[in-house]
């Protein structure tokens, strides 16, 4: 492919790319908000209709590190075409749906043709744009990869309520048409390898890795974790497949992965990076949804509106760092970008029921914001430093990773939130009692009583309300913490030699500061 500074097109394949990338994106959490819709027109039970949810998150998950083979046995635009054009045909079948089996086998198929658009999106962009330019190339695509589900529940929610559910899969058709017009008229063709042998053992063990943990981390609430049999098993195949998977990995001639990317520091602690950032950016937004809606009275089109501006600082972020990527270390807009997130995180931890707009609309902003540092110049660091051929592999590693971060993230949180819901509540019930003084006149508020069942059944929903607040907050504060401790894996990263007079990025990996 040509990525000199004559590249034809450059435009139109960057539109097309973004086209896909954002469709893609969208899925991981427009579906969301319509699954209560859905579950009452398929006819489902709580625990059936997840499965629209589980289907997809496995067959994206197994289905991503294969991305790279495939590009390089079939050619990168070949595969890219064929994604595209199968995520948009089973997009329709998904909102067509009449049946609870019919819309888990499309949202599976969905899974498996959409886990190859975002490395490939990455990797196209990539080799699309000079070197020195590759920064402002991420920018652009992590627009797409972010304002996804940032948007996602937003656009969902005013879709399900104002039209129907079966419009948050329609909506992917005209997206997806023009997406594979574009790849198929511009986007030039790589190289192909029919030499490239896929490794099958290497495949299945680290899908059935992936597959397992991605179970485990899914069903692990409603199941309770290791005191169900399910979720031990699954957690010992998922081990039991990581440690096969090394092991081969280790031994064999032409391993799955190729164990080059893993000698290159950058991409090594950028994958380490990633799974962190994946971690806090849907966390906290599995968090927030429920805080404003059952906690803050919220109705769902105004939590829609009030979380849209996290995608506005995002935009705002990659906008001035793609103008500053050549100019500025990458990691002090890395750092810049975490010391943003984790600021939010603790105005976060302050939150109350009776939070006004103002101040989710400002702490949104500027996690949206510190997230859009981050993403951009890590993309830019991870890959700086990376051999053009190992590109689109890496590409499928570091979206594996993400998205591996961003279950373990709502697992913990969900978790969390559910113990110290408990354990607070507990506590705060302990302090009602005849004894203690608040409890008696005038002190008590009205409706509450000791003594009547109406009164107790009052303190009890104050006490559960109170206590759900402080579990979101505490739950606020793991995530800031989280963020804090990614800091000084800054160290770890190299900044690419770049040229003092153009701010050109070199080829030049072993640049040592």
């Amino acid at each position: 492919m040509n990525a000199g500074p004559g590249a034809p097109h450059r435009g139109l394949i960057t539109g097309s790319i973004m086209l896909a990338t954002i469709m893609q994106a969208l899925d991981t959490t427009i579906a969301n908000v319509a699954l209560p819709h859905m579950q009452g027109s398929l006819s489902a039970t709580q625990d059936q209709i997840s499965w629209v949810l589980t289907s997809y998150i496995i067959a994206a998950a197994i289905m991503t590190p294969p991305t790279g083979y495939l590009a390089l046995r079939f050619g990168r635009r070949r595969v890219f075409a064929w994604a595209v054009g199968g995520f948009t045909v089973v997009s329709m079948l998904c909102g067509i749906a009449t049946s609870l089996p019919e819309m888990v086998i499309y949202r599976l198929l969905q899974g498996v043709f959409g886990a190859s658009l975002v490395p490939l999106s990455q990797a196209v962009l990539l080799d699309t744009f000079p070197r020195e330019r590759h920064g402002q190339a991420m920018a652009m695509w992590g627009m797409g990869v972010m304002l996804g589900p940032i948007l996602g529940p937003t656009l969902g929610g005013y879709l399900t309520e104002f039209y129907s559910w079966r419009w948050v899969f329609y909506i992917n058709v005209p997206f997806g048409a023009l997406a594979l017009f574009g790849i198929l008229a511009f986007v030039p063709e790589t190289a192909i390898d029919r030499t490239r042998r896929f490794d099958v053992f290497g495949f299945c063990m680290l899908s059935l890795a992936v597959g397992c943990f991605q179970f485990m981390l899914d069903r692990g609430e409603i199941k309770d974790w290791f005191a169900s049999t399910e979720i031990i098993v699954e957690a010992g195949l998922a081990a039991l497949g990581l440690y096969m998977f090394v092991v081969h990995s280790l031994t064999a001639e032409r391993p799955f992965l190729d164990p080059h990317l893993f000698v290159d520091r950058n991409f090594a602690t950028g994958l380490l990076f990633i799974f962190l950032v994946g971690i806090v950016l849907l966390a906290t937004l599995t968090l927030l949804p429920p805080f404003l809606q059952n906690l803050a009275g919220y109705p769902v089109i105004t939590t829609g509106l009030v979380l849209a501006p996290r995608g506005i600082g995002t935009v705002i972020a990659m906008t001035i760092v793609g103008r500053l990527i050549g100019r500025v270390d990458p990691r002090l807009l890395i750092l810049f970008g975490l010391s943003c997130t984790a600021f939010s995180l603790w105005e976060m931890t302050g939150f109350t029921a009776a939070v006004d707009r103002s101040t989710i609309l400002v702490t949104g902003m500027t996690q949206g914001f510190g997230l859009g540092f981050i993403f951009v110049p890590l993309s830019t660091i991870t890959f700086a430093t990376l051999p053009p051929h190992l590109r689109t592999e890496a590409a499928s590693l570091f979206s594996l990773v993400r998205n591996v971060g961003s279950s373990v993230g709502i697992s913990v949180v969900t978790v969390v939130l559910s113990q110290s819901t408990q354990i607070n509540h507990a506590n705060l019930a302990e302090q009602v009692n005849p004894f203690n003084p608040m409890f008696r006149a005038p002190w008590l508020p009205d409706g509450w009583s000791l003594t009547e069942p109406s009164g107790l059944a009052t303190i009890d929903a104050a006490i559960s309300a109170q206590a759900s607040t402080i579990a979101y907050l505490n739950d606020f504060r793991l995530m800031m913490w989280v963020t804090l401790a990614a800091i000084p894996m800054l160290l770890l990263l190299r900044r690419p030699r770049t040229n003092t007079v153009t701010g050109n990025v070199k080829s030049v990996p072993a640049a040592v500061d």
